[in-house]
C-alpha cells in the first residue's frame, strides 16, 4: 500500500602444474556444463562480486548486468543478439589495482574481446587483448589500475551475443587508512544556496551531514539553479581524508571537485570528474584539511545540486560519534514476535498485538476502515478481514461506480502493529489467502514507526511484503517506498506462482527476508524478489530501511492502485490470515 506524498521534511603467475590442473578442471566443468571458478593468486582480493554492474544491452529482464557479479553461478548475463561490439563492465566503487580477470563464458562467448579499466567509466585503457578465445572458463593475469573493469567483446563466436556466467575481478584497493572513521556526522556546513519550500522543506547543508538518508541539502529553486553550485563541511579542525561518499538526488554533478581547505577561502582540489554519474558514489582520495567542499561545475539535469548524504572519512578532526548501526538478525533468526490466531470464533484481534486503524482510506479508496467491525477470528485458527458493501452516513468518498454515490459505500478493516511492536531487520512472514474480485485490495506491509510520531511519508519508510489486486489475482507485488522512489515510481517486483496459479485458491506464505545488506521476498519459501542495498542506492536512491517498523494488515476496496469494483465484484469478501510472525 503507498500513502499519498507529502511536502518534503526534516547510496605473480601460476606454476606449470597449476596451470595443467586449473585447465583440466575448466575442461570437466565445461564438458559437465558446470561452471567452475578458477583460484586466484593468493594475494588477490575479489572486488567485484555484488558491485554495480551495467552493460551495452542485455537479452532481456532476467540476464541482467548483476547476475554476472552476484557469486552465483548458475545466474548469467547475456547481450542482445547479433550486434558487435557489446560490453559489460563493474563500478569497484573506488580506484583498485586490478591483477586478474575471470570470466565464465555461456555457450555464447567471444573469440575476440578486450580487458579495459576507467577511472570515471568514460575513458578507458585497455590492460588485455584476447583474439582466439575459446571459451569457458578463462583466467587472465593482468595489471591496471581503475575504479571501473570493462569486458569489451567485439567479435563473437555464435550467432547469438555474448553471455557470462560470472565476471571476476582480482586485485586490492589502498582504502581508508588504519583508524579512519566518520569525520563529517552532525557538523556544521555551508552551501552556495539552500533550498526551503514545499517541495523541499528546509534542505539546508545540515541534512546532508545528518546519516538521515531520508533528508537532504539542496540548491534553491529561485537562485541555486546555475553553475557553480557547492556545499561544504566544517570538520572542527585539521583532517587527513581518505575517502568521501555522495549520496545524490537525481539533481547531481557531472562534473565536480572535491576540495580541502584550512580557513574555508584557499581550496586545494584533492579530486576532479567531468563524468559524474550521480546516485552513490564513493571517492577514494587523499588531502588534509579541516574543510571539505564538493564544488559543482556541470549538472546533469536542468535543476540544481541536491545530496542526500555527503559524508567525509579520513582521521583527526573533532568528530562526533556516530549512532551505532542497528543489529543483524541471528543466524539462525529466532521467533520474537507471532499471532496465530488460535482464539474462538468472533473474538477480535489481541488488543496486546494490534490496534484498530480506522478512517477513510488513502489513495482515492473507497471504503471507510471500521473500529474492528469487520474483523474478527473464525475459530479455525484464521484472522477474517471482511470488505462489505455497507454504506456510511456523513462520509465522503470518490464516486462509487456501481452506486454513482459519493457517500462511502463500502466497509472494510485495517490493523496494525503501531505503538505495540516494531522491528529493524528480521524474517516477517505471514499465511495469508486473498480474496478475488475487481476493486479489491489486500495486502500485508509495514511503515517505518516514525510515521506515527510525524514524519510524512514516505520520508519514514514503507515496505510491501504483499498487495494482490483482486481483478489479477496471479500476479503478485512486493515494493520499497522511499522518497527517492514512491508510488507508481516505487522499487520492486512483480511474480506469479507455478503453473500461472491463483493466489485467491488457497493460502500461501509471504516472507521477507531483512538485514543491513537488503531485502529478500518469498513466497512458499521461493524467492520472488530481491533488493541489494548497494545496487539500490547505486541506481535509485538512498535506503532508508535501518530504523524500527510496524506492521499492517488490510483489506482496501477501490483506490487508484487496484481500480473500482464493479456489479459482479463479490461481497462481503473475506481476506484470511492463517499467522504472522517476526524473527530476529
Amino acid at each position: 500500500m503507498c500513502i499519498p506524498t507529502a511536502p518534503e521534511t526534516p547510496m605473480p603467475h601460476l606454476t606449470r602444474a597449476r596451470s595443467r590442473a586449473a585447465a583440466a578442471l575448466a575442461a570437466l566443468s565445461l564438458l559437465l556444463g558446470v561452471v567452475v571458478a578458477l583460484p586466484a593468486r593468493a594475494a588477490d582480493v575479489l572486488l567485484s562480486q555484488g558491485k554495480t554492474a551495467t552493460a551495452s544491452s542485455t537479452e532481456n529482464a532476467v540476464f541482467g548486468a548483476a547476475s554476472a557479479v552476484d557469486g552465483d553461478a548458475g545466474t548469467r548475463w547475456s547481450s542482445a543478439h547479433g550486434t558487435d561490439p557489446q560490453w559489460i563492465q563493474v563500478d569497484l566503487g573506488a580506484s583498485a589495482t586490478i591483477t586478474q580477470v575471470q570470466v565464465a563464458w555461456e555457450t555464447a562467448y567471444a573469440t575476440a574481446f578486450q580487458i579495459q579499466t576507467s577511472a570515471n567509466g568514460s575513458t578507458w585503457t585497455t590492460i588485455n587483448t584476447t583474439t582466439n578465445g575459446a571459451g569457458g572458463n578463462q583466467t587472465l593475469n593482468v595489471s591496471g589500475t581503475g575504479r571501473y573493469v570493462r569486458l569489451l567483446g567485439t567479435q563473437r563466436a555464435t550467432q547469438w551475443g555474448y553471455s557470462l556466467w560470472e565476471f571476476k575481478v582480482f586485485g586490492s584497493t589502498s582504502g581508508p587508512g588504519p583508524g579512519s572513521g566518520l569525520l563529517s556526522y552532525n557538523k556544521p556546513g555551508v552551501a552556495s544556496t539552500q533550498q526551503h519550500d514545499s517541495n523541499c522543506w528546509e534542505c539546508t547543508p545540515a541534512r546532508a551531514f545528518d546519516l538521515d538518508p531520508a533528508s537532504r541539502w539542496a540548491t534553491a529553486t529561485d537562485s541555486g539553479w546555475v553553475d557553480p553550485g557547492w556545499i561544504y563541511v566544517d570538520l572542527g579542525a585539521t583532517a587527513q581524508i581518505d575517502k568521501v561518499v555522495l549520496q545524490w538526488d537525481p539533481a547531481s554533478a557531472k562534473s565536480y571537485q572535491l576540495q580541502v581547505s584550512n580557513d574555508a577561502n584557499n581550496w586545494t582540489t584533492i579530486y576532479s570528474t567531468t563524468n559524474g554519474p550521480g546516485f552513490k558514489e564513493t571517492v577514494t582520495v587523499s588531502g588534509t584539511g579541516r574543510y571539505v567542499r564538493m564544488y559543482g561545475t556541470q549538472r546533469n539535469t536542468p535543476y540544481g545540486y541536491s545530496l542526500w548524504e555527503f559524508q567525509v572519512y579520513g582521521t583527526g578532526g573533532a568528530p562526533n560519534t556516530p549512532p551505532t548501526p542497528p543489529a543483524d538478525p541471528a543466524n539462525p533468526p529466532q521467533l520474537i514476535w507471532e499471532d496465530n490466531f488460535n482464539t474462538p470464533a468472533g473474538a477480535k484481534p489481541d488488543a496486546t498485538k494490534w490496534r484498530a486503524d480506522p478512517g477513510i482510506g488513502q489513495n482515492n479508496e473507497l471504503q471507510v476502515y471500521t473500529n474492528n467491525d469487520n474483523i474478527q477470528t473464525d475459530g479455525q485458527g484464521n484472522l477474517v478481514i471482511e470488505a462489505r458493501r455497507q454504506e456510511t452516513p456523513g462520509t465522503t468518498c470518490p464516486i462509487d461506480p456501481v452506486s454513482g454515490k459519493g457517500t462511502c459505500q463500502y466497509t472494510s478493516g485495517r490493523i496494525n502493529t503501531g505503538t505495540k511492536f516494531d522491528t529493524t531487520y528480521g524474517k516477517v512472514e505471514a499465511r495469508i489467502k486473498v480474496p478475488k474480485g475487481n476493486g479489491l485490495w489486500p495486502a500485508f506491509w509495514m511503515m517505518g514507526s516514525d510515521f506515527l510520531t510525524g514524519r510524512p511519508w514516505p520520508y519514514n519508510g514503507e515496505i510491501d511484503i504483499m498487495e494482490i489486486l483482486g481483478r489479477e489475482t496471479t500476479k503478485g507485488y512486493s515494493t520499497l517506498h522511499a522518497p527517492a522512489y514512491n508510488g507508481a515510481g516505487g522499487y520492486g517486483g512483480t511474480y506469479g506462482l507455478p503453473g500461472g496459479a491463483d493466489f485467491a485458491d488457497g493460502f500461501h506464505t509471504w516472507t521477507m527476508l531483512w538485514n543491513s545488506t537488503g531485502i529478500t521476498y518469498q513466497v512458499d519459501g521461493t524467492t520472488v524478489f530481491t533488493v541489494d542495498k548497494a545496487q539500490l542506492e547505486a541506481t535509485r536512491g538512498p535506503w532508508i530501511y535501518d530504523h524500527p517498523f510496524y506492521l499492517i494488515l488490510n483489506l482496501a476496496v477501490g483506490g487508484d492502485f487496484p481500480g473500482p469494483p464493479n456489479a459482479q465484484t463479490p461481497f462481503p469478501s473475506r481476506m484470511l490470515v492463517d499467522y504472522v510472525r517476526v524473527y530476529h
